[in-house]
């Protein structure tokens, strides 16, 4: 289907959904569609004040619609086995985890746990998320994971000998990495788990070029006023709305004829805009020995491990 939108989207009566980062831009779009289509949404968020405002925004819009927030810091593990805690107490089953929370290009931090920033929230922290939310994953008869990608994939390389840009940093060369990290993921975890989980659909999806608070967010936290003034009048001429943005997250998350290793993204010149389809990556989103090694390493760094070989 060429023409897929958010009319598409199936009743959703009975599912339950989790999206980190959901109080903003794609991801509260995401969370706006499901709840209309009755499926109960927890929006995974660190900003607390932020998270109440999302959800009283959903259920303005769709009065009696299931939709809370919870906690969830991923730049600390501590945060992240907190929330997998929780989720499992409050509902003991999960149909859909959406991995939509991200940093773009900000300038070097680190996490909690010592990790660069954007590799540690992009990836490291949602690759500990779904680990510790697989058990609850497995109770579910149509179990999913997507994971939010980009375009930025495409410049990325995997530096397994600085993995943390310790010897040298580039917010836009670890952004791209990050991002690159996020496909890896998604390839071995469905390679990883259909055996032991054989219901289970693992996707991807990018947005392509949709205007939210991401594009600013490192040019604020890098004091750029020039690249903020770029990134505005970018958005303002090129950029599709943040809920065209997020059909291609929408369509990785429920379509029926979604396959393990689909990544979704729109249909139009460069992937820019227009309706989400099923699209193409680098031959590097696709090494199988890059993931085998990505996976290593993140088990080794977060101390989680998703079973299967």
């Amino acid at each position: 289907m060429t023409n897929w939108s958010a009319r598409d989207v199936p009743e959703l009566s009975g599912s339950l959904f989790v999206i980190t980062g959901g109080n903003s831009g794609i991801g509260w779009e995401a969370a706006k569609v499901l709840a209309e289509r009755k499926a109960e949404v927890v929006l995974a968020c660190r900003n607390a004040e932020k998270a109440r405002g999302a959800v009283e925004a959903i259920t303005a819009a769709s009065p009696g619609a299931k939709v809370s927030a919870m906690s969830l810091d991923l730049s600390s593990l501590k945060s992240v086995r907190a929330f997998a805690a929780t989720l499992a107490e409050k509902h003991g089953r999960l149909d859909v985890l959406i991995n939509n929370a991200g940093l773009m290009a900000i300038p070097k931090a680190r996490t909690e746990d010592g990790f660069e920033m954007q590799l540690g929230v992009n990836h490291l922290g949602h690759f500990a998320l779904t680990g510790l939310v697989l058990p609850l994953l497995e109770k579910s008869a149509a179990p999913r994971v997507v994971n939010l990608a980009s375009q930025a994939h495409r410049m990325g390389k995997m530096n397994f000998d600085d993995l943390m840009s310790e010897r040298r940093y580039d917010r836009w060369v670890a952004y791209g990495q990050s991002k690159l990290a996020n496909l890896l993921f998604t390839f071995e975890l469905g390679r990883r788990l259909a055996a032991r989980m054989p219901a289970l659909k693992v996707t991807a999806a990018h947005p392509g070029y949709a205007a939210t608070n991401l594009q600013s967010q490192g040019a604020a936290l890098g004091g750029s006023q020039l690249e903020g003034w770029l990134m505005k009048l970018g958005n303002g001429i090129l950029a599709q709305s943040a809920a065209a943005g997020a059909l291609p997250t929408l369509r990785a998350a429920v379509d029926p004829d979604a396959a393990s290793g689909d990544y979704f993204g729109p249909r139009g010149i460069g992937e820019l805009a227009g309706p989400p389809v099923k699209v193409g990556c680098t031959a590097r989103a696709r090494d199988a020995e890059a993931a085998r090694q990505l996976w290593t390493r993140s088990v080794e760094l977060t101390g989680v491990d998703h079973g299967g070989a």
